[in-house]
């Protein structure tokens, strides 16, 4: 039942549907013998799994706890933050996403540079990219995707809230789901 995502057939005489979304089980067991044998139980269970990820679409945990601090820039998730380096003695600033995965909560800072030395356009690049980043976690927990967030690694040097210019291929494609993230521009 590998091809059926949330469909098992725990015995030989039904499909068990199982959707898990903060905590909560809903799930139907669907007897072939009820159903009129096993290919129409099977499709009862896959038209019954269908509806319920309607009804539930964009219900899985995207906070582990609701953060404290959600109006620092005006986006859910993503924060702006100086932070001081006793070593070098220098402040920097920060743009941090905060996003969970695999059940634990993550954060990844886009790190703009010296508060002294930040040009304009280099804060409004970190502050794009990080909402981008956001954006892009939020569409595949709704969406049900695996999110892969090595897209982001290289973000100094690319500019992935713009489209990419005519002729330029740029690879926004995850390799794991396969799965192209579109990015919106903040």
């Amino acid at each position: 039942m590998a091809e059926h995502k949330h469909i098992t057939e725990p015995d030989p005489f039904g499909y068990q549907v199982r959707i898990v979304r903060r905590g909560v089980e809903r799930s139907r067991y669907f007897s072939h013998k009820l159903w009129g044998g096993k290919r129409k139980s099977l499709q009862a269970a896959i038209r019954w799994r269908d509806q319920m990820l309607v009804i539930l679409k964009g219900s899985r945990t995207r906070f582990m706890k609701t953060p404290r601090n959600k109006i620092s820039t005006g986006v859910t998730g993503v924060s702006r933050t100086i932070k001081y380096d006793k070593r070098k003695d220098k402040s920097y600033l920060c743009y941090t996403v905060f996003w969970i995965k695999d059940g634990k909560p993550r954060n990844k800072t886009f790190q703009v540079g010296n508060v002294k030395s930040v040009t304009a356009d280099q804060e409004l690049h970190a502050y794009r990219t990080a909402v981008a980043f956001r954006k892009a976690y939020e569409y595949a927990i709704d969406h049900d995707y695996p999110f892969d967030d090595t897209l982001f690694r290289n973000w100094k040097r690319i500019r992935l809230y713009e489209p990419p210019e005519e002729g330029v291929v740029r690879n926004d494609r995850s390799a794991s789901s396969g799965v192209t993230v579109q990015f919106a521009s903040a």
